[in-house]
């Protein structure tokens, strides 16, 4: 009996630390966080390989709902709202899922996280659906990947690929509207954001006269800043005035290199090699 109870004991021991046997996930998960608008986009997902399998018609069939990745379900985060297919997306967690065709695929935003089958799938769950046309990579990618491309202040294209086929798919957000509202409140506080509301005015083609007036500003808040007077000359130049663009590129190099800042050392004498011509 004795011997028995030592026995099971060693078994029971055995099966103990094979169960804490860790090994590596053969699809591994990864969290992707991607700065977009004024604010993110996060991704979780699976990540199976082909190893040497027929993926879109054969392990993954057309015509079904994909949870887009293996184990669990993919999800997607839009820390602001967005646009997809000229649907209007709120702030939130959605499922992320598709339906492969040979030449299109259905992508569907949904308001389910959790569908790891066709089965669990309810159509009218959808917040979007939009076709997205396939491509060839020209090359295998082995393990699938969902990645962001393609990406400005407004904009973002969302990729998946895999074997070799590629869909994008575009989303858009409205920056404009909320840093103009932004812009707005805060000149109507006592710090102002006078050089921040002026790079905008001039990177996004708005009023130069403005921006100018704002980074007069700015120089006046911070008379020793290079990178403020760097910027000023910039506008100067896009306004046409050179001599003046000369003067305020000539003030800001001088600056750096009393900060010991060769990099804007080196974009004040590119910005007077440009103002020569």
């Amino acid at each position: 009996m004795k011997r028995l109870f030592i026995t099971a004991i060693a078994a029971f021991s055995l099966l103990i630390a094979e169960a804490q046997l860790k090994t590596p996930a053969p699809s591994p998960t990864q969290t992707t966080k991607q700065d977009f608008g004024l604010s993110s986009i996060e991704l979780s997902y699976s990540r199976p390989a082909v190893k040497g399998r027929t993926i879109f018609g054969d392990l993954v069939p057309y015509g079904k709902v994909w949870r887009t990745g293996a184990n669990s379900a993919t999800t997607i985060t839009f820390g602001d709202d967005v646009m997809i297919g000229g649907t209007k997306v709120k702030a939130g967690k959605y499922g992320l899922l598709t339906i492969p065709e040979k030449d299109e695929w259905t992508i569907i935003i949904s308001k389910q996280t959790d569908v790891t089958s066709p089965s669990a799938y309810k159509e009218d769950q959808d917040v979007v659906r939009v076709k997205a046309k396939t491509g060839t990579m020209g090359f295998p990618v082995e393990s699938f990947s969902i990645m962001f491309n393609n990406i400005t202040p407004n904009s973002c294209e969302l990729f998946m690929a895999w074997a070799e086929t590629i869909v994008s798919v575009p989303i858009t957000t409205d920056v404009e509207s909320k840093v103009m509202a932004q812009i707005d409140e805060l000149m109507n506080k006592d710090n102002r954001p006078y050089f921040n509301a002026a790079m905008y005015y001039m990177d996004n083609g708005k009023d130069l006269k403005q921006a100018l007036t704002w980074f007069d500003k700015a120089v006046e808040a911070q008379p020793n800043a290079f990178w403020v007077q760097h910027q000023r000359a910039n506008c100067l130049a896009k306004l046409g005035k050179k001599e003046e663009a000369k003067a305020a590129a000539e003030k800001s190099k001088a600056l750096a290199a009393a900060a010991k800042n060769d990099d804007y050392v080196k974009l004040n004498d590119k910005l007077l090699a440009e103002l020569k011509k």
